[in-house]
């Protein structure tokens, strides 16, 4: 495979300036990058993204990062000094799309307002995603996964019934976030690409609303039932089985079996057929309804089992289950091997560090695989050049504390 900065494929030729920090908006731009758009990762000059500093980091270099921003060139500049905003309108123009995740409010202190923007590149789309969006009371809030998470009512739902809300062990306010902004960045270049006299867009993304977009049903559900969707453990309060079964020998398997064919099925594998023909369980409503009568069957029949043979009688009458994977089990797995779902990305300090593949997979194109996140400043040289400045220039830039 070759291995290179940008990369051919569907996003190819689509140019993208990140100015953004931490995780969100950066993993748009990756996630961009990875279907081949040319990424510029702009940085402050001295380094101080916090996602340097976000475990895991090993000896001082920092994997998130490496990760997080691959497959981009990198390049230093503070648009506060007089001298980097200048630079900073001169670059636009030699971008599509500009990712930013500063407050409401922000580049407009910096004086880059949209209509600054604009007149130095007219046809810019501009991501702009925050915490809670551009308007409203609480546009200006600082705000961090766990927050959006909790205000979305996600948190709400994860943990057991008579426990506390959980969050889990990672940003997924920030890595949902992330999705939706390359989905809108791929929806601007799809409406760039139909109608080339498109103007710019400014794209106000919130992360709350985000997560919320995904918790589809529960508005209608408390309108029109008056229900208050909480926590349910693992169990789901929805479908029927659907829950996480300990076996005998301790493993931990998530088992859905929810449609009434499959309920069927799992009524042979567990050696109670008769439990499909029982009124109580014949359809996921009833099986809703009588949830812990149900379950109290399921759960002796794992604990009487070993993994193995759960496994063994689980796959004979298909029905999807998983033991709970650590990334030990990943790296392991021969159905993640045999997709190649983890890539090597080359790297200066280290060799190659793994990292997951580029998802999703399009017929007719294999992407290339990227190098690492960029140093600080990096390609300084190669994308400042690229408009004219020469090392002398670079040099004063430097001294000012512009780049």
């Amino acid at each position: 495979m070759t291995t290179t900065t940008t990369t051919n494929g569907p996003l190819a030729g689509l140019r993208i300036l990140d100015m953004a920090t931490v995780v969100a908006a950066p993993l748009a731009s990756t996630l961009c990058a990875d279907m081949g758009a040319d990424v510029v990762k702009l940085e402050l000059p001295d380094g101080s993204d916090p996602l340097r500093g976000l475990a895991p980091v090993k000896d001082g270099i920092p994997l998130y990062w490496k990760v997080a921003n691959r497959g981009k060139r990198g390049i230093s500049l503070d648009v506060r000094k007089p001298a980097g905003r200048d630079l900073f309108l001169r670059l636009l123009p030699e971008f599509d799309v500009l990712v930013e995740n500063f407050r409401a409010g922000t580049l407009e202190r910096w004086g880059l307002d949209t209509a600054t923007l604009r007149q130095a590149n007219p046809r810019l789309i501009v991501l702009r995603l925050t915490g809670f969006g551009q308007t409203g009371p609480y546009a200006a809030r600082a705000g961090f996964a766990r927050v959006f998470e909790a205000m979305s009512g996600f948190t709400n739902l994860a943990g057991e019934i008579d426990g506390p809300p959980l969050h889990m062990n990672y940003p997924t306010g920030d890595v949902v976030a992330g999705l939706f902004g390359a989905f809108a960045i791929a929806t601007a270049a799809a409406e760039r690409r139909l109608s080339p006299d498109a103007p710019g867009r400014d794209i106000d993304l919130s992360a709350t609303e985000a997560l919320f977009r995904l918790l589809e049903p529960l508005a209608v559900e408390y309108e029109q039932l008056g229900q208050v969707r909480k926590r349910a453990g693992n169990r789901a309060t929805y479908t029927a089985p659907s829950n996480m079964y300990a076996t005998r020998d301790g493993e931990w398997v998530s088992m859905v079996a929810s449609s009434n064919p499959i309920f069927r099925r799992l009524c042979a594998a567990i050696g109670r057929p008769e439990l499909a023909d029982d009124p109580r369980f014949g359809t996921n409503p009833a099986r809703v309804a009588n949830l812990d009568a149900l379950d109290a069957v399921i759960v002796a029949w794992f604990g009487e089992h070993s993994y193995d043979a759960v496994a063994a009688a689980l796959e004979a009458q298909e029905i999807p289950f998983s033991k709970i994977f650590t990334i030990e089990d990943i790296v392991r797995d021969p159905h993640f091997q045999a997709r190649a779902a983890i890539v090597r990305l080359p790297d200066p300090e280290l060799g190659s560090v793994p990292a997951p593949c580029a998802v999703p997979r399009f017929s007719g194109h294999t992407p290339a695989v990227p190098r690492t996140g960029p140093a600080v400043g990096e390609h300084n040289e190669e994308v400042y050049g690229g408009l004219g400045l020469t090392p002398r220039d670079l040099a004063a830039l430097r001294g000012m504390g512009a780049i």
